[in-house]
């Protein structure tokens, strides 16, 4: 094998290994850090995933700390008919993560007589079903 290509195949190895190593860590439930929140919805908020994929999560306090709540794709949000608006009056389970920015990863949302669950017990995503069905049709 030349030098040129050894050399190559060393950058791509690095480069390929560094993106690896930094790439952003996707915080996973933790039920021993999981917390439940009476509050109001400061803001509902829609951003967009590394794979394109559009997410809702709200701002809410309690007492004098800010969380984000993420809740889960947009698409099954709106599948399951949910709303949420500034001012709702919720009710959170879910899992506090530790981090830079206080953030809740939401297992349950009870919004007056309506209640979405959004992971089972065990802290697994209850929307996956909707993610290999895409999968498929693509």
């Amino acid at each position: 094998m030349s030098k040129y290509i050894r050399g190559l195949f060393l950058a791509v190895s690095v480069v390929a290994l560094a993106g690896l190593l930094f790439a952003q860590k996707i915080p996973k439930y933790d039920k021993t850090a999981e917390v439940k929140l009476s509050t109001v919805i400061e803001e509902v908020k829609t951003i967009t995933a590394d794979n394109g994929q559009q997410r809702i999560y709200f701002v809410v306090k309690d007492g004098t700390e800010v969380f984000e709540v993420y809740l889960a794709p947009k698409a099954f949000i709106d599948d399951m008919s949910a709303e949420f608006t500034k001012g709702d009056k919720v009710d959170i389970t879910g899992s506090k993560i530790k981090g830079e920015k206080a953030i809740i990863l939401a297992r349950e949302v009870v919004n007056g007589n309506n209640t979405l669950v959004l992971r089972d017990k065990a802290g697994e995503p209850v929307w996956t079903w909707m993610e290999k069905s895409t999968a498929v049709g693509k």
